[in-house]
Protein backbone atom coordinates (compact mmCIF):
# COMPACT_ATOMS: atom_id res chain seq x y z
CA UNK A 1 0.00 0.00 0.00
CA UNK A 2 1.33 3.33 -1.21
CA UNK A 3 1.33 6.33 2.02
CA UNK A 4 -0.51 8.54 0.93
CA UNK A 5 1.88 11.78 1.62
CA UNK A 6 5.81 9.92 0.27
CA UNK A 7 8.71 11.82 1.66
CA UNK A 8 10.31 14.77 -0.64
CA UNK A 9 13.93 12.92 -2.39
CA UNK A 10 16.59 14.81 -1.04
CA UNK A 11 19.31 15.88 -3.55
CA UNK A 12 22.52 14.22 -4.24
CA UNK A 13 25.78 15.45 -2.22
CA UNK A 14 28.80 15.89 -3.90
CA UNK A 15 31.65 17.18 -1.79
CA UNK A 16 34.15 19.43 -4.38
CA UNK A 17 38.01 19.67 -3.14
CA UNK A 18 39.66 22.74 -4.14
CA UNK A 19 42.64 22.01 -6.10
CA UNK A 20 45.64 23.88 -5.02
CA UNK A 21 47.45 26.57 -7.14
CA UNK A 22 50.44 26.38 -8.56
CA UNK A 23 51.56 29.27 -6.69
CA UNK A 24 51.31 27.71 -3.26
CA UNK A 25 52.29 24.09 -4.19
CA UNK A 26 55.75 26.00 -4.83
CA UNK A 27 55.45 28.05 -1.38
CA UNK A 28 54.72 24.74 0.25
CA UNK A 29 57.84 23.23 -1.11
CA UNK A 30 59.98 26.36 -0.61
CA UNK A 31 59.35 26.08 3.06
CA UNK A 32 59.80 22.62 3.26
CA UNK A 33 62.97 23.22 1.50
CA UNK A 34 63.73 25.76 3.63
CA UNK A 35 62.72 23.99 6.98
CA UNK A 36 65.21 20.58 6.31
CA UNK A 37 68.09 23.38 5.12
CA UNK A 38 67.60 24.55 8.76
CA UNK A 39 67.17 21.29 10.67
CA UNK A 40 70.29 20.34 8.79
CA UNK A 41 72.31 23.54 9.62
CA UNK A 42 70.86 22.41 13.69
CA UNK A 43 72.64 18.88 13.60
CA UNK A 44 75.54 20.17 12.02
CA UNK A 45 75.90 22.89 14.57
CA UNK A 46 74.82 20.74 17.42
CA UNK A 47 78.01 17.90 16.45
CA UNK A 48 80.98 20.43 16.06
CA UNK A 49 80.13 22.56 18.73
CA UNK A 50 82.39 20.37 21.07
CA UNK A 51 84.71 20.47 18.88
CA UNK A 52 84.65 24.95 18.26
CA UNK A 53 84.34 24.70 22.36
CA UNK A 54 87.80 22.98 22.66
CA UNK A 55 89.46 25.43 19.96
CA UNK A 56 88.08 28.10 21.49
CA UNK A 57 89.03 27.07 25.37
CA UNK A 58 92.37 26.64 24.25
CA UNK A 59 92.89 29.26 21.82
CA UNK A 60 90.83 32.38 23.32
CA UNK A 61 90.45 31.66 27.15
CA UNK A 62 93.56 29.23 27.34
CA UNK A 63 96.01 32.09 26.12
CA UNK A 64 95.12 34.56 28.94
CA UNK A 65 95.27 32.80 31.86
CA UNK A 66 97.85 29.83 31.05
CA UNK A 67 101.18 30.33 29.90
CA UNK A 68 102.08 27.57 27.26
CA UNK A 69 105.69 26.20 26.91
CA UNK A 70 105.54 26.02 23.01
CA UNK A 71 105.33 28.82 20.83
CA UNK A 72 101.60 29.13 19.35
CA UNK A 73 101.99 29.51 15.64
CA UNK A 74 99.73 32.49 14.17
CA UNK A 75 98.73 31.97 11.24
CA UNK A 76 98.88 28.63 11.25
CA UNK A 77 100.07 26.80 8.38
CA UNK A 78 98.19 23.44 6.72
CA UNK A 79 99.51 20.54 5.90
CA UNK A 80 101.15 21.19 2.10
CA UNK A 81 99.69 18.90 -0.21
CA UNK A 82 102.98 17.34 -1.58
CA UNK A 83 104.02 13.69 -2.23
CA UNK A 84 106.25 12.62 0.48
CA UNK A 85 108.10 8.94 0.53
CA UNK A 86 107.97 5.68 3.26
CA UNK A 87 111.34 4.24 3.44
CA UNK A 88 110.78 1.59 0.88
CA UNK A 89 110.15 4.93 -2.07
CA UNK A 90 106.45 4.37 -1.57
CA UNK A 91 105.30 7.81 -1.95
CA UNK A 92 102.05 8.81 -0.53
CA UNK A 93 100.02 12.46 0.21
CA UNK A 94 101.40 14.25 2.75
CA UNK A 95 97.86 15.50 3.66
CA UNK A 96 96.73 11.35 4.66
CA UNK A 97 98.28 12.18 7.59
CA UNK A 98 95.33 14.66 8.86
CA UNK A 99 93.20 13.36 11.33
CA UNK A 100 95.32 12.62 14.35
CA UNK A 101 97.29 14.74 16.40
CA UNK A 102 101.12 14.89 14.77
CA UNK A 103 104.45 15.40 17.23
CA UNK A 104 107.01 15.74 14.63
CA UNK A 105 110.51 15.76 14.85
CA UNK A 106 112.88 16.46 11.40
CA UNK A 107 116.30 15.79 10.95
CA UNK A 108 119.01 14.26 8.05
CA UNK A 109 118.17 10.54 7.96
CA UNK A 110 122.11 10.49 8.99
CA UNK A 111 120.76 11.08 12.18
CA UNK A 112 124.26 11.57 14.63
CA UNK A 113 124.50 12.36 18.69
CA UNK A 114 121.79 15.39 18.52
CA UNK A 115 119.63 13.80 16.31
CA UNK A 116 118.93 10.24 18.19
CA UNK A 117 118.87 12.37 21.76
CA UNK A 118 115.78 14.74 20.20
CA UNK A 119 114.03 11.19 18.52
CA UNK A 120 114.70 9.41 22.03
CA UNK A 121 112.98 12.48 24.10
CA UNK A 122 110.06 12.55 20.99
CA UNK A 123 109.56 8.83 22.28
CA UNK A 124 109.97 9.09 25.70
CA UNK A 125 107.06 12.25 25.88
CA UNK A 126 104.78 10.12 23.41
CA UNK A 127 104.70 7.05 25.78
CA UNK A 128 104.99 9.14 29.08
CA UNK A 129 101.25 10.41 28.08
CA UNK A 130 99.66 6.76 29.45
CA UNK A 131 96.33 6.23 27.58
CA UNK A 132 96.35 9.18 25.61
CA UNK A 133 99.56 8.21 23.47
CA UNK A 134 97.26 6.30 21.09
CA UNK A 135 95.75 10.11 19.95
CA UNK A 136 99.27 11.60 18.98
CA UNK A 137 101.35 10.34 16.49
CA UNK A 138 105.14 10.40 16.35
CA UNK A 139 106.62 11.67 12.65
CA UNK A 140 110.11 12.00 11.46
CA UNK A 141 110.77 14.09 8.28
CA UNK A 142 113.42 12.46 6.51
CA UNK A 143 114.65 16.32 4.68
CA UNK A 144 117.54 14.11 2.58
CA UNK A 145 118.67 11.11 0.96
CA UNK A 146 121.09 9.91 3.58
CA UNK A 147 120.60 6.18 4.63
CA UNK A 148 118.42 5.39 7.57
CA UNK A 149 119.99 3.34 10.24
CA UNK A 150 117.95 0.00 10.68
CA UNK A 151 119.05 -0.14 14.26
CA UNK A 152 117.31 3.47 14.59
CA UNK A 153 114.25 2.68 13.05
CA UNK A 154 113.58 -0.60 15.09
CA UNK A 155 114.31 1.75 18.23
CA UNK A 156 111.47 4.01 16.56
CA UNK A 157 108.87 1.29 15.90
CA UNK A 158 105.61 2.90 15.60
CA UNK A 159 106.60 6.16 14.28
CA UNK A 160 105.90 7.35 11.15
CA UNK A 161 109.00 7.73 9.02
CA UNK A 162 108.50 9.87 5.71
CA UNK A 163 111.65 11.72 4.05
CA UNK A 164 110.18 14.94 2.59
CA UNK A 165 111.64 17.34 -0.03
CA UNK A 166 113.97 19.83 2.22
CA UNK A 167 112.38 22.94 -0.15
CA UNK A 168 108.76 22.09 0.12
CA UNK A 169 109.74 21.05 4.33
CA UNK A 170 111.18 24.60 4.67
CA UNK A 171 108.11 26.25 3.15
CA UNK A 172 106.11 24.79 5.81
CA UNK A 173 107.89 24.89 9.03
CA UNK A 174 110.18 27.19 9.97
CA UNK A 175 112.88 27.14 13.53
CA UNK A 176 113.01 30.10 16.09
CA UNK A 177 115.52 32.64 15.10
CA UNK A 178 119.00 31.97 15.50
CA UNK A 179 117.97 27.94 15.39
CA UNK A 180 117.59 24.95 12.84
CA UNK A 181 114.69 22.94 11.68
CA UNK A 182 116.18 20.27 13.14
CA UNK A 183 116.17 22.01 16.98
CA UNK A 184 112.48 21.83 17.97
CA UNK A 185 109.59 19.27 18.22
CA UNK A 186 106.28 20.71 16.05
CA UNK A 187 102.86 20.27 17.09
CA UNK A 188 100.37 19.61 14.22
CA UNK A 189 96.49 19.21 14.79
CA UNK A 190 93.79 16.59 13.39
CA UNK A 191 92.63 19.06 11.07
CA UNK A 192 96.82 19.24 9.35
CA UNK A 193 97.14 22.85 11.11
CA UNK A 194 100.98 23.51 12.39
CA UNK A 195 99.77 25.26 15.29
CA UNK A 196 102.64 25.01 17.80
CA UNK A 197 106.58 24.97 18.04
CA UNK A 198 108.70 24.07 21.02
CA UNK A 199 111.84 25.18 22.42
CA UNK A 200 115.01 24.09 21.57
CA UNK A 201 117.55 22.66 24.21
CA UNK A 202 114.59 20.14 25.39
CA UNK A 203 116.85 17.87 27.14
CA UNK A 204 116.31 19.20 30.30
CA UNK A 205 114.33 17.44 32.55
CA UNK A 206 112.29 20.70 33.53
CA UNK A 207 112.05 21.47 29.35
CA UNK A 208 110.58 17.84 28.92
CA UNK A 209 107.97 18.06 31.58
CA UNK A 210 106.78 21.49 30.45
CA UNK A 211 106.17 20.04 26.64
CA UNK A 212 103.98 16.96 28.20
CA UNK A 213 102.24 19.78 30.01
CA UNK A 214 101.21 21.14 26.53
CA UNK A 215 100.72 17.87 25.29
CA UNK A 216 97.85 17.03 27.86
CA UNK A 217 96.57 20.02 28.12
CA UNK A 218 95.58 20.05 24.49
CA UNK A 219 94.35 16.60 24.40
CA UNK A 220 92.35 17.13 27.81
CA UNK A 221 90.40 20.18 25.61
CA UNK A 222 90.46 17.89 22.63
CA UNK A 223 89.16 14.95 24.67
CA UNK A 224 85.10 15.55 23.91
CA UNK A 225 85.47 15.13 20.06
CA UNK A 226 89.02 13.52 19.33
CA UNK A 227 89.39 9.59 18.94
CA UNK A 228 92.11 7.60 18.90
CA UNK A 229 93.61 7.00 15.29
CA UNK A 230 92.44 8.63 12.01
Amino acid sequence: MTPANPPPQKPIELTVYDLPSPVDAAIQDSSRTRAGRIRMLMVFAICAAPMLLSYFSYYVIRPQSISAFGELIEPQRDLPSIKVKQLDGQAIDFTQLRGQWLFVATTSGKCEADCEKLLYIQRQLHKGLGKQQDKLERVWLVSDDAPVSPLLVEALQGATILRIDPKALEQWLYPSQGHLLSDHLYLVDPMGHWMMRFPPNIEAPEAASKIKRDLERLLRAASSWDQPGR
